[in-house]
């Protein structure tokens, strides 16, 4: 599948995404390279193959056994910009909002 320049400009305004006119060409042929990879990997052929053929589905991974290791508050702490009461203090994300 081709992507022409008018549609990866519909894509960029979409995504609020501001292109230089001059990458406007090379990024309608990089996307339209992993479409053609795309549709190569939905030609291929799974009949058979099991999402978990790799790792056994009745056991872990792993093992999760604790090795004793601990990490203080204060060694948490030591690096973070702002701290209070043994807390990290972060910037709101929302303000303003009624519930």
């Amino acid at each position: 599948m081709s992507i022409d320049r008018a549609e990866v400009t519909r894509i960029a305004e979409l995504a609020r995404l501001q292109i230089p006119e001059d990458q406007v060409e090379r990024l309608a042929a990089q996307l339209s390279q992993v479409l053609d990879f795309a549709t190569t990997i939905q030609q291929l052929d799974l009949a058979g193959c099991e999402p978990t053929v790799f790792a056994p589905a009745d056991a872990p991974l792993r093992a999760d056994e604790p090795d004793g290791r601990r990490l203080t508050t204060e060694q948490a702490l030591a690096a973070a910009p702002e701290a209070e009461h043994g807390f990290f203090l972060v910037p709101p994300i929302v303000e303003n909002v009624n519930p």
